[in-house]
């Protein structure tokens, strides 16, 4: 009973830290990666989708993106979507390809990027921490049927706190990454 919690809270820490590192993807630091424009929503042909099931993405050279839709009918669609994106660059259209060119961020511009960093990290924290919560309130619902023993919840508790010791330390190694990364000249 109880290593099934644990395995439960586990599988979705894991799942809180596998989120994050793909959300940090997202965030510019100066080099190019498909990351950057993948999940951009696109309207087109009546629906709404994301930009890598509309056109193939590319990295021609270290700061250039290159997006070429599969119907060249969804150009204006695609420019319109980085448009209202937040990834602040400015999409250039010759008709066949958009190219996007990733100017070098500013002091002022890796600071604001470094702030978003830490409002994802310390939510990437709390999503871990309110799992430990969930997984404690599993093991005094089985403590409460009798099904674990007081010791056996004890015991579960400090395994639960060292599984979120090791989550956070994970979620904090990926942000001191990432921010190494935006603070590279």
């Amino acid at each position: 009973m109880l290593d099934d919690v644990l395995l439960d809270v586990e599988e979705r820490m894991e799942g809180a830290v596998t989120a994050l590192n793909a959300d940090l993807l997202g965030i510019r630091t100066g080099r190019a990666t498909p990351a950057l424009v993948d999940k951009i929503q696109v309207e087109a042909y009546g629906g709404v989708m994301p930009m890598n099931q509309v056109a193939t993405i590319s990295i021609p050279e270290p700061r250039l993106i290159m997006i070429r839709p599969w119907d060249a009918s969804t150009i204006g669609d695609i420019q319109r979507a980085i448009l209202k994106s937040d990834i602040g660059l400015t999409p250039n259209n010759d008709g066949k390809v958009i190219r996007l060119a990733i100017p070098p961020l500013t002091d002022e511009r890796r600071r604001d990027l470094v702030k978003m960093l830490n409002r994802r990290l310390e939510e990437a924290r709390v999503a871990i921490r309110n799992v430990r919560r969930d997984g404690m309130r599993m093991m005094a619902d089985l403590e409460k049927s009798k099904d674990i023993t007081e010791d056996d919840h004890f015991k579960g508790k400090d395994d639960l706190q060292e599984l979120t010791d090791t989550y956070v330390k994970k979620v904090d190694a990926a942000g001191e990454q990432k921010e190494a990364e935006i603070m590279e000249v």
